[in-house]
């Protein structure tokens, strides 16, 4: 299951990279393979709570989506989300992703998403803030 959802989500990323616009078909094809999630998801999109933290001189990047229960971070090379759903759930193989890595791929394919432009003397303060908040004791699914 996990595999597969990964090859919907790609193919269909991969498709949509040049023309930055969701088809009626992708748009079905995600909302049958990810039911829920993809609507949550795409309401992260739709309301620009994936952000983008570009820190600087260094170039430094974070992913950050802002869900129900918090601001998550996103490592989209690593397929991780800090979020309760990713640990029980696709950890345990029961799903590809969670709704935060699935929001973050699209709004980063489409374009969608807020660039935040930080100092690097900020870099050390948010990551700490990032990883220590409590993301409360319930699945954020």
């Amino acid at each position: 299951m996990a595999s597969e959802e990964r090859r919907i989500l790609e193919s269909v990323c991969d498709s949509v990279l040049s023309s930055r616009q969701l088809t009626r078909s992708q748009w079905d094809r995600l909302r049958s393979a990810f039911g829920d999630r993809f609507d949550k998801a795409w309401r992260l999109v739709e309301e620009r709570r994936v952000k983008l933290y570009v820190f600087e001189p260094s170039g430094r990047r974070a992913w950050i989506v802002v869900g129900k229960g918090g601001e998550y971070q996103i490592l989209p090379a690593s397929g991780y989300c800090d979020c309760n759903d990713f640990y029980f759930r696709v950890i345990d193989g029961e799903a590809g992703f969670c709704y935060h890595l699935i929001g973050q791929r699209l709004a980063e394919t489409l374009g969608s998403y807020d660039m935040v432009h930080e100092g690097d003397e900020f870099f050390d303060a948010l990551m700490t803030e990032w990883r220590d908040q409590p993301h409360g004791d319930k699945v954020d699914a």
